[in-house]
């Protein structure tokens, strides 16, 4: 039995569209009939070999790491307790520790020194098949919607803003009177207005970006305020910001970008005490000015993906209704122009391939 799938036969190449062998389903893993799988801007970074010295591939490679689709084929060992059944509609957790160390243990697979990311590592679900260990796979039940196309982004799209915007409410600087800054509205950045909204008790979001589609989408997810930061100074940036909040400085800044332009505005944002999230990754190092963060006692911190309790917790706000998606969806085809939109920025909202 073969299926299609897009492959990596190396780095700065297209994917090719192939028709390859259905993965067997071995011993305490679950096969996937892929139904929807969310495109990321890391995909791209994939294929260009942002990540070939911190997480290589072997070719032919198969990437695409948000997945949702139906159970095809359980194997043996699983346990009764892990109530999945053929049919079942499922999500994958992509994040696949060692499940023995210190990280593990504390439940943080994702930062596993020994782990695998789905589609960094393991095949991904640019495939009509994939296999997964059935403990990273969650079946759906009571959503009120649930379209394969809008589940599979909570994965990472969804799963990534959710940590690291708790991470934020747990330093203190959100609630009433103080302001959230999200820096960067893509995939992740529409997701993470919306839980500034919902954990940020009270604070003030407001939406940066660099062209106003995307702020519109930040408006329509929650934001108070937007600011388009495209060919602005820090001066401009912090005068606009006190038009609209009172204030020329802001508490608390998530940066789903990672360019160095959107890392050196934020810090010159910061309030004193203020802190500075990272989730965004499109550069290479992190640069701040020293003396105000250590004479303003500022923060910064990486926050990296999710756990599985945070993906349940993005999974149960979204069936309570309360997370709003933009998706856009394509066909295996288009996959490498819309890789190529990816790099550009030119994608509002996630692209998901539909394969089902």
């Amino acid at each position: 039995m073969t299926m299609r799938a897009a492959r990596m036969h190396g780095y700065n190449q297209p994917l090719e569209i192939e028709d390859v062998p259905v993965p067997e389903t071995g011993r305490g893993e679950v096969l996937v009939k892929v139904a929807a799988t969310g495109m990321c801007r890391s995909d791209y970074q994939l294929v260009d070999g942002y990540f070939k010295d911190g997480l290589p591939v072997e070719f032919p490679f198969i990437p695409g790491h948000e997945v949702a689709g139906t159970v095809a084929d359980i194997g043996d060992g699983l346990p009764e307790t892990a109530q999945i059944s053929e049919g079942d509609l499922v999500v994958i957790d992509p994040n696949w520790g060692d499940g023995t160390c210190r990280m593990c243990h504390e439940g943080n697979q994702q930062l596993c020194a020994n782990g695998q990311l789905v589609g960094f590592g393991p095949n991904g679900g640019f495939a009509e098949y994939m296999v997964a260990p059935y403990q990273h796979v969650i079946p759906i039940k009571d959503q009120p919607d649930v379209r394969p196309e809008y589940l599979a982004p909570l994965t990472d799209a969804g799963l990534t803003p959710y940590r690291g915007i708790k991470k934020l409410r747990d330093t203190g600087r959100l609630g009433a009177g103080r302001t959230v800054v999200i820096n960067g509205i893509g995939g992740l950045g529409s997701y993470a207005v919306q839980y500034a909204r919902l954990l940020g008790g009270g604070a003030t979001v407001v939406g940066f970006a660099r062209s106003d589609d995307k702020l519109r989408l930040a408006t329509e997810h929650g934001a108070h305020y937007t600011v388009n930061v495209r060919d602005k100074s820090a001066a401009e940036v912090r005068s606009e910001l006190e038009e609209l909040t009172g204030r020329p400085a802001v508490d608390a800044v998530l940066d789903c970008a990672g360019s160095p332009e959107s890392l050196g505005l934020a810090a010159a944002l910061l309030d004193t005490e203020g802190v500075l999230g990272q989730v965004g990754l499109m550069g290479q190092r992190v640069e701040l000015p020293l003396f105000p963060f250590v004479s303003g006692e500022k923060s910064y911190f990486g926050s990296f993906w999710g756990n599985y309790n945070d993906l349940r917790e993005v999974l149960t706000l979204a069936g309570q209704g309360l997370i709003k998606h933009h998706v856009t969806t394509v066909k295996l085809e288009n996959i490498n122009d819309t890789l190529q939109a990816l790099g550009e920025g030119e994608v509002v909202g996630r692209a998901v391939v539909l394969l089902d």
